[in-house]
């Protein structure tokens, strides 16, 4: 029996990763406010587009959705898993750093009416302030479970299909409810780029393979 509660131990402890995550949570809500200038980045495209108040749901199954994708994730390659923690607390890192030196804000509409999904979004704004903006956190983590998805080995076409259709509604979520601007979108999505090579090229390190690589290619050119 003990020979089983150490199997299960070890095979579930790489879940005790995920708590990092109420620590990022405690830094976010340390960042969300206003020391000095707040940035609008506003543009002609965001004034275009309009405010769709029942995308206030898949905004707000948001963390959720981030949390079963990782677990699935787990469930398939646990080092797949690693990947996305890691990278989630890289780029939530690096987007709080970019909230503390240059805060920005999105206006917001004024609501009316008192539907359901009226309701949500006037929820949605009362707990979450108008910064903390640019990068949108939302949209990188949507598109960085999809994006860890489409490299990893067990992809298939549903898997991809409704992690890209779950990704992509809360990413539109950010606009149609008026919370990011397209600036915070494109941002997020770079910083997804620019991040995710950095956490593989690591991993890789960590896990030898680069120096066995290395050492096979040089064997190659010896010979």
């Amino acid at each position: 029996m003990n020979r089983n509660i150490k199997a299960y131990a070890k095979r579930f402890a790489p879940l005790l990763a995920m708590l990092v995550f109420p620590v990022l949570g405690m830094m976010y809500a340390a960042v969300n406010r206003v020391d000095g200038r707040v940035w609008n980045l506003v543009t002609p495209l965001d004034r275009a587009v309009p405010f769709i108040k029942w995308f206030a749901l898949p905004y707000s199954v948001w963390i959720v959705f981030i949390y079963v994708c990782l677990l699935y994730f787990f469930v398939k390659d646990v080092r797949t898993f690693y990947r996305g923690v890691i990278t989630y607390t890289l780029c939530a890192l690096l987007c709080y750093l970019v909230y503390s030196v240059f805060q920005t804000t999105v206006p917001r509409p004024q609501l009316s009416g008192s539907d359901p999904f009226t309701r949500l979004v006037a929820y949605i704004y009362n707990r979450d302030q108008p910064f903390n903006c640019f990068p949108s956190i939302h949209c990188f983590s949507s598109y960085m479970v999809f994006r860890i998805l489409a490299g990893s080995s067990f992809k298939t076409r549903r898997s991809l299909t409704l992690v890209g259709i779950g990704s992509g509604l809360i990413i539109l979520s950010t606009q149609f409810i008026k919370q990011h601007v397209v600036l915070d979108l494109a941002a997020a999505i770079m910083l997804v780029e620019l991040a995710l090579p950095v956490v593989v090229l690591a991993e890789r390190w960590f896990a030898g393979e680069l120096s066995v690589s290395r050492r096979s290619k040089s064997t190659t050119l010896s010979s």
